[in-house]
């Protein structure tokens, strides 16, 4: 069986990752693109069935990792009776398709194993293996094509391929695995210890762009570098995280492909990005934003394949067994084809801070958005499936309704501060006097609808009484002030009625059907966060820096979050590691680190603008000042 999830580290190029345990084994990979079928799928089913590939001692070991510093190198320590031997494992980013697995002797002489069990297609593929004229391990089936290069003697047992060999202080032994398609040429081999200096400069020169200066920089620093791991380079795209399946509750349905570019977590990571001083990352995601929602704004969707792909079938693989058991096993993500309303005004908004910090607007990306405001006029009074993507049954969800008051809200700002400079036509008078009497309309209606004055708090739908943690986004998001009594009164219910030994659900999934599934699953880690940002805005930062550090002590022992923690057993869950939960986890670590709090600074502040101009990043989710009451 898998390891526990925060037993695992990742590893990754900027194309694809790899998922390896703490004993050695790498039990998921996607090859060549994050979204493509596994090579390696025991993470979901069995090593010997499904696939994995091990190297650790042959005995029993005491083990410790960690990444190089500022990197995404994972070294992996074995202490033995006999000796001590350390793996360095690495994706060369500019080098192709290839996973490094160095071994090198420290101390002593040990005995080592190395175990290779090849299955293409999620692990219902068993290659044909052969030999290639020089030597290296080829493993073919279908399309797919992987060699292994190394100089340790192969055998094969079964369908695995395994090496017995003894590593001594001072010597190394590599083994290189490289991804090709089947009718090509056999990838090209590489030189380890070159493409690992490469590696490791690679990653330490972008970590220097980073803007820290709070009292968890470390923390932060393997936050950011994991956001950019799940950056598809080519394309510039943002997988909400490497893996499918990974469940929400152990043993429960709620297990769902991960592996796509959701236009909301990617905002979310864009600016989070941004406020760490990363814009070139953020123009390439504009870009890959520009294309992926170019047509017609009714066909827009709130999830994209990595290239921008549409159409993203959902299917169950019936042959995995699941992690822990926990099925169905799906690929693609049916929630492709759900209306989502709160992601326009994402959209808008992270493209008005991009704006903010200097990313000059494109003229495509401005005309793509003024299709998408035209739609947004007509479409806003519909329900919707919301943020937690519901298989209930469409609501008028609360936070999808402030979210839509945000996109015009940001359309008319970016009008008012830039636009209108340049000479403005009658047209877009007109168009501006739409939008504000359409953000005034919205902004009337959920005052008045969404909020619940015996509860004296908002709620998560019109006419409900049950409560939502993304209703702490009100306050950030500009909608109304951080003190406005309702906000407050929102944060006092969702502490008191949605904490759960210390962390926020995202809502009560008990008697209720509002998402269509059975109830239980874990504490969403964002929530948390969003409750802490809550926290700082209101004055209360000890309780908040309480906060943070219990969150910060789910990390794993290198830094890594899931997308949800079970506070029964203890331990992380759902699929990792998971760009919203480090996106959080950034936003409010820099929030934490300023001298003003959040929701003060999304509306063109000249005190925000000079900040900006400083050293000190700008946290990711504050809002505009001056929003009606």
């Amino acid at each position: 069986m898998a390891l526990l999830i925060e037993d695992y580290a990742l590893v990754g190029d900027g194309r694809s990752a790899a998922l390896i345990g703490r004993d050695g084994s790498v039990d998921w990979l996607c090859w060549p693109r994050f979204d493509a079928s596994a090579c390696f799928a025991a993470l979901l089913g069995t090593r010997e069935d499904h696939g994995h590939w091990r190297i650790a001692p042959a005995g029993a070991a005491t083990t410790t990792r960690r990444y190089l510093d500022d990197t995404l190198v994972l070294e992996t320590t074995h202490e033995t009776p006999e000796g001590v031997v350390r793996v360095l494992d690495y994706m060369p980013v500019e080098d192709g398709t290839h996973l490094v697995r160095l071994v090198e002797g420290v101390r002593g002489r040990v005995a080592m194993r190395m175990d290779l069990v090849v299955r293409f297609d999620y692990g219902s593929a068993v290659p044909w293996v052969s030999r290639s004229e020089n030597d290296d391990l080829r493993a073919i089936a279908g399309p797919n094509k992987l060699v292994l290069r190394t100089r340790a003697a192969l055998k094969g047992v079964g369908q695995s391929t395994v090496s017995d060999f003894t590593i001594e202080e001072g010597r190394s032994t590599a083994f290189v695995l490289s991804y090709g398609l089947s009718h090509e040429e056999d990838p090209p081999p590489i030189e380890p210890r070159k493409v690992l200096s490469g590696t490791v400069d690679y990653w330490r020169s972008w970590c220097r762009r980073c803007r820290g200066g709070t009292p968890w920089d470390a923390v932060l620093t393997r936050s950011l570098l994991t956001l950019k791991a799940l950056i598809y380079r080519p394309t510039g795209g943002i997988v909400a995280a490497p893996t499918t399946s990974l469940p929400e509750e152990i043993g429960g349905v709620r297990n769902w492909d991960y592996r796509f570019c959701w236009l909301r977590d990617s905002t979310f990571t864009l600016l989070a990005l941004m406020d760490a001083g990363y814009i070139d990352e953020a123009r390439a995601w504009r870009d890959w934003l520009t294309r992926a929602v170019a047509g017609s704004p009714a066909q827009a969707h709130i999830l994209y394949g990595i290239a921008g792909e549409r159409l993203l079938p959902e299917i169950e693989l019936d042959w995995l067994p699941g992690y822990e058991g926990s099925r169905p096993v799906r690929v693609g993500n049916a929630a492709a084809q759900q209306f989502q309303l709160d992601v326009y005004g994402e959209l808008f908004d992270a493209l008005y801070q991009a704006h903010q910090r200097g990313m000059r607007a494109d003229e495509s990306g401005v005309r793509v958005g003024r299709a998408l405001l035209d739609h947004l006029e007509r479409v806003w009074r519909e329900p919707d499936e919301g943020i937690w993507e519901v298989r209930g049954g469409r609501k008028h969800f609360v936070h999808s309704k402030v979210m839509a008051w945000v996109a015009f809200d940001r359309a008319i700002k970016f009008y008012e501060e830039h636009v209108s400079d340049n000479e403005p036509t009658a047209g877009d008078e007109a168009s501006v006097a739409r939008w504000r009497a359409t953000r005034d309309e919205i902004h009337r209606e959920v005052c008045d609808k969404g909020f619940d004055k015996e509860r004296n708090s908002f709620v998560q739908f019109y006419g409900s009484k049950d409560l939502d943690a993304s209703l702490l986004l009100i306050a950030h998001m500009g909608f109304l002030p951080q003190d406005d009594p309702r906000v407050v009164g929102t944060v006092e219910a969702i502490g008191r009625d949605l904490m759960h030994d210390g962390f926020v659900l995202r809502y009560d999934t008990s008697g209720q059907s509002t998402d269509g599934l059975p109830a239980g699953e874990g504490a969403f880690l964002p929530c948390s966060f969003w409750y802490a940002d809550n926290l700082i805005g209101l004055g209360r930062c000890e309780e908040a820096r309480a906060l943070i550090e219990r969150l910060l002590a789910l990390c794993n022992d290198v830094g890594l979050l899931a997308e949800e923690y079970d506070p029964v057993r203890k331990r992380q869950v759902g699929n990792f590691p998971q760009a919203f939960s480090h996106v959080a986890l950034v936003n409010t670590l820099l929030n934490f680190s300023r001298a003003v709090g959040p929701a003060k600074e999304r509306g063109g502040d000249p005190d925000a603008a000079a900040e900006q101009a400083g050293e000190r990043p700008v946290m990711l989710a504050q809002a505009a000042q001056g929003a009606a009451s």
